[in-house]
């Protein structure tokens, strides 16, 4: 009788077992599919915003460093899960929700402003702004005020990654400029090496060293912001010793930047500036590597629960998180919300590019056998400013009209293509005169006119002039008349009084921004022609006429065919 209890139990307990291994097993089926909504949602809403900001990540080398940033955020996230705590119970799901789909809402003229104005650095703040918001309120409707607080710090730690808006980076970056030339300088002066100061400039009897962003410090600080962040949540230091631990990465980095710079000033003046090229590079990642040594060191020093062992959370078991918490729903209509988003976007452009009308085609004739014809090397920080996909910089001289009595006239010629898509339209309203020619000492006089020129038979470009003046150390004033052209492939409809104006826009300013948007305007293949006629003010040469006789012979109309 005995035994058949017992069987009779054993064989009940059994079937018990078997059915909760079938609810189990549904359960984690639910469980796999939830993961995999939330993995995707996710996902898809930081790879479009890392997508957005890492044009300035390859071509900024201020923020090269941002490359890394995903892989160290996803890391230090990772490391918060393994020891998350207990969840507990969200108080205020009205307000998460509200977030996520005001946030989401956001993504969608976030998107369109990016596509056709993405140089504009406030959208960046603005996109991983909405990221984290979603983020975070997903991770406090699963886990409340303590999951909240537990994973804040790895998704905010995206932010490190977002360049600095122009107004506040400017003034920055000048700054540490100014003060490395001027320090260098008076270190050379102790070592009895001659250096004179002109703003971020140093003059020195072998040539002239630039101060630039790289070498100001700037690029050093904001890659020591990001090392000592992620050392300080590595060791799960406290505020103060992770304060002290930034401030020492940051000290690092700027002292190691002002030998860097006294180092390069020395060997252009015992070697020549061809020199400094060489080094220039080897010392910037010399930096980096001192940096992320010197901090992972004194971060090592400081001894944290973790390093004896102890757990930081001890009442986490057990750690069990069920997505099915969540609503299955939400990350399914996050994820098709996102590819709404791109897909509206796109849509938006092309609905206002099915009238644009195609422009004629035309190219440069390169005046290689002219008296004093060579190639100037475009800096490396034009190439990252502009982005062009093809570009030369020349230069030769001409004699006016008079040669008896005529000075020389010196030549120096732009040109950068930008193939269609390739960034926005902007970047190619980065290299005009009025913005150039001002930030290289010379002086506006006038406001520019615009003018059509003669290429060839029924084609002519209009080109705006402009006019500055310089003085020389000799004591002569140079005279400058730059003529400026940007042509677009093709036309919208919206911009041909722009067209007409040799592709001037004012100062792209929101109007400016704003308009663009609102008619749907996007690169589709843009090029920039820029010549600069510097001559002695006194000179009686006729630029005017003289540009009006090299536009034939500069640029060669390209055949529709072709």
């Amino acid at each position: 009788m005995s035994l058949g209890l017992l069987y009779d139990g054993g064989l009940q307990t059994e079937t018990a077992l078997v059915g909760n291994r079938g609810e189990l097993s549904a359960d984690n089926r639910g469980d796999r599919l939830s993961l995999a909504l939330i993995a995707l949602a996710l996902a898809g809403l930081w790879f479009v915003c890392c997508r957005y900001l890492s044009a300035e990540w390859s071509f900024n080398e201020q923020y090269n460093y941002g490359w890394f940033v995903p892989f160290f955020t996803a890391y230090l996230f990772w490391e918060r899960w393994a020891d998350r705590p207990q969840p507990s119970a969200p108080k205020r799901k009205i307000i998460a929700s509200l977030l996520i789909f005001g946030a989401g809402a956001l993504l969608l003229p976030l998107r369109v402003f990016e596509i056709g104005s993405g140089d504009w650095r406030p959208l960046g703040w603005i996109h991983v702004g909405a990221a984290a918001a979603i983020t975070l309120s997903i991770l406090y409707l699963a886990g409340g005020n303590t999951w909240l607080r537990h994973f804040s710090f790895p998704v905010l730690f995206f932010f490190v990654s977002v360049p600095w808006i122009t107004p506040i980076e400017t003034p920055i970056v000048q700054g540490f400029m100014r003060i490395i030339a001027a320090a260098s300088a008076e270190t050379m002066a102790l070592f009895g090496i001659p250096v004179q100061v002109q703003g971020n400039l140093l003059r020195l009897p072998t040539g002239v060293v630039g101060v630039s962003e790289a070498c100001s410090g700037v690029r050093s600080f904001q890659t020591s912001l990001m090392i000592g962040l992620f050392f300080g949540e590595m060791k799960r230091l406290s505020v103060r010793a992770r304060l002290l631990l930034l401030a020492s990465a940051v000290a690092i980095g700027l002292v190691a930047n002002f030998m860097r710079t006294n180092f390069l000033v020395w060997i252009a003046s015992s070697s020549g500036l061809a020199a400094v090229t060489r080094w220039h590079d080897f010392f910037g990642y010399s930096i980096v590597v001192l940096v992320f040594g010197g901090t992972m060191w004194i971060a090592s020093r400081w001894k944290t629960n973790r390093d004896a062992g102890v757990e930081i959370n001890p009442a986490l078991s057990p750690r069990r998180f069920s997505p099915l918490s969540l609503p299955r729903s939400l990350f399914a209509g996050l994820l098709l919300w996102l590819l709404a988003v791109e897909i509206t976007a796109e849509f938006w452009y092309r609905a206002h590019e099915r009238d644009l009308i195609a422009r004629p085609s035309w190219s440069v004739r390169w005046p290689e056998n002219a008296a004093g014809f060579h190639e100037i090397q475009i800096d490396r920080d034009v190439r990252n400013l502009l982005r062009f996909n093809s570009g030369r910089e020349v230069t030769w001289t001409s004699t006016g009209e008079q040669v008896a009595t005529t000075p020389s006239v010196f030549n120096y010629l732009f040109f950068f293509r930008w193939n269609s898509g390739s960034g926005t339209i902007l970047r190619a309203r980065a290299h005009r005169p009025d913005i150039c020619l001002p930030a290289a000492g010379w002086r506006q006089i006038g406001n520019g006119q615009v003018e059509s020129y003669s290429v060839g038979d029924n084609f002519s470009l209009p080109f705006r002039r402009f006019d500055f003046v310089k003085d020389t150390q000799g004591g002569f004033v140079l005279h400058a008349a730059a003529f400026f052209t940007l042509h677009e492939d093709v036309s919208h409809e919206s911009e041909r009084a722009i067209d007409d104006n040799a592709g001037f826009y004012s100062n792209w300013d929101w109007a400016d921004r704003w308009r663009v948007v609102r008619n749907g305007i996007r690169n589709r293949g843009q090029q920039v022609f820029e010549l600069i006629m510097v001559e002695p003010e006194n000179s009686q040469t006729s630029v005017e006429r003289e540009f009006a006789q090299l536009v034939p012979k500069l640029i060669q109309p390209v055949s529709q065919g072709k």
